[in-house]
């Protein structure tokens, strides 16, 4: 829900609760204006009274608000959603969907790049890229901080091979004179975007290490490896002692 659409409900919820409150307390105030003349003034018209004057607080007080948040201007309409951008946004809420839209974003990105100098480097950020989503839920503690800056380093590199992608393709539209400094520039950037994604690599293959020692306990044995163990020596041997219960006695000679 958009600011906009959540400031017209609040505007109106504040307006349906400011007449409800009114109608309440003009009904409780001629009640007592009607039936205190007949009866005299008792216990009864009191909490007729007691109940109109909180009735008509309560609406004044809501009629208050209501014009001190119409006061305020309206925040403004967001950008209308293309009808694909609304389909996409009602996948994303499964995380079966959400799946799916991230492999058409890879490939979508991956064809960007094709038949470039960086296709091979884009593919393994690809694979690196993969291997470091599924050790994300077990870097806890310093492994947090690598995270994020593996998240930051990802976007640079993926701009980064887009942007050697396009220069590329603008080589040979380039002037016979100006291409040679324009080969250069791609060159350094190419080279730029392999150093960077074997670094990426090289973060990842230290987070994978990181989570293989992390999962060794220091004794040796993970104690529920060890709890596994003993359970089951413990039902083979309930299992054995069944087993020789049920076995018929040889009688005495």
């Amino acid at each position: 829900m958009d600011e906009r659409t959540r400031y017209f409900r609040r505007l109106k919820r504040l307006r349906g609760s400011a007449r409800r409150w009114s109608v309440i307390g003009g009904g409780l105030t001629a009640a007592t204006a009607v039936l205190t003349p007949y009866a005299g003034i008792g216990v009864a018209d009191a909490v007729w009274a007691a109940s109109a004057g909180a009735s008509v607080a309560l609406a004044w007080w809501r009629w208050s608000d209501h014009r001190e948040l119409a006061a305020i201007p309206a925040p403004p309409a967001p950008p209308p959603a293309l009808p694909g951008q609304r389909l996409v946004a009602a996948v994303e809420r499964f995380p079966a969907g959400r799946q799916v839209i991230e492999e058409v974003r890879r490939q979508r990105n991956r064809y960007a790049v094709r038949g470039s100098a960086v296709a091979q480097a884009w593919d393994r950020l690809d694979r690196a890229s993969t291997t470091l989503t599924g050790l994300t839920g077990r870097l806890t503690g310093p492994g947090e901080g690598a995270v994020l800056e593996a998240a930051v380093a990802e976007q640079w590199l993926r701009d980064l091979g887009q942007r050697v992608a396009s220069v590329e393709r603008a080589i040979p539209l380039t002037q016979p004179d100006r291409r040679a400094t324009l080969e250069q520039s791609h060159d350094s950037l190419a080279k730029q975007f392999t150093e960077g994604v074997s670094a990426y690599e090289r973060l990842v293959a230290a987070a994978a290490s990181y989570v293989a020692e992390d999962g060794h306990p220091v004794s040796g044995q993970h104690p529920a490896l060890t709890s596994l163990i003993d359970a089951t020596d413990r039902l083979r041997g309930m299992a054995e002692g069944l087993s020789e219960l049920k076995r018929p006695s040889t009688p005495a000679a």
